[in-house]
């Protein structure tokens, strides 16, 4: 079994409310929380207004698998969410 945790901390330019934030970021739980392999949730900066941090754990049989996943996370994060990606951190179980 390979696991890694993705961390990544977000900045949401102009976000003027904790409903603005959460509908900003709600396709991130709506796109990999119905994975069975992923398990996905805001971790840190629940009550900051342009920040958020979210965590995403991915469980595989393979390293392959796993590192694809990753990497789809990642690309979407950079390229459909409304925020930009600061700080990232990966661990490898």
């Amino acid at each position: 079994m390979h696991i890694a945790v993705l961390t990544v901390g977000l900045r949401l330019e102009g976000c003027a409310s904790l409903k603005e934030k959460r509908q900003r970021l709600a396709g991130l739980r709506d796109r990999f929380g119905r994975l069975p392999s992923v398990a996905v949730c805001e971790s840190g900066e629940q009550d900051a207004l342009q920040r958020a941090e979210w965590s995403f754990v991915v469980a595989a049989g393979t390293r392959s698998i796993v590192d694809r996943q990753v990497a789809e996370i990642e690309r979407f994060l950079a390229e459909c969410v409304d925020a930009r990606v600061g700080k990232r951190e990966l661990d490898l179980l």
